[in-house]
């Protein structure tokens, strides 16, 4: 497993939201509104540190003001950035729940324990968590919904999380067939 320090994605700056530099927020937190409780948060290479002063529900999400950011034309610059904290500023799961950020570097293997390779990153591309794995052979990244049906098991003290793959189905093939 990952030893190295790791970093959480707890939200995204989405943009500028009026006059005076505040931005919408989009969380990750289990709790939205808990995005402000922990404290400074950093861009993903830990460099620029965010205090969020205020936060508040909105129509568009939330809407957050940063220390230092005071017009819209700064908050602007900011679309897109990510927010993170280090993992170990994070309070421990509980039981049987853990990060998403505790998957990275677990070992993918399928029922019959085939080994299929290393998690390297947990992403969300907007219908849903992903699994990706680095192959153990080499070659392009595997991607797999997180889903119980793809992803049945997840074994943290073990280091290992149980694959289903997902059939493969050549459209191609399938058309000239019913020709």
């Amino acid at each position: 497993m990952n030893t190295m320090s790791q970093r959480v994605l707890l939200g995204r700056i989405g943009g500028a939201h009026g006059l005076k530099g505040e931005v919408v927020v989009q969380s990750f937190a289990a709790r939205p509104l808990d995005l402000k409780a922990y404290g400074v948060l950093t861009d993903d290479a830990g460099k620029r540190e965010f205090e969020i002063v205020s936060l508040r529900e909105a129509g568009k999400g939330l809407i957050a003001r940063l220390m230092g950011v005071e017009d819209r034309n700064h908050a602007e610059a900011l679309r897109g950035t990510e927010l993170f904290i280090e993992r170990a500023k994070l309070p421990p799961p509980r039981a049987d729940d853990f990060y998403l950020a505790d998957l990275i570097g677990l070992t993918a293997a399928m029922s019959d324990g085939t080994i299929l390779g290393e998690v390297i990153d947990v992403p969300n591309y907007g219908a849903g968590d992903l699994i990706e794995i680095k192959p153990e052979a080499g070659g392009d990244t595997l991607l797999v919904p997180f889903t119980r049906d793809f992803v049945p098991s997840v074994d943290i003290p073990s280091g290992r999380i149980l694959v289903v793959q997902p059939e493969v189905v050549d459209a191609g093939r399938e058309a000239s067939e019913e020709e």
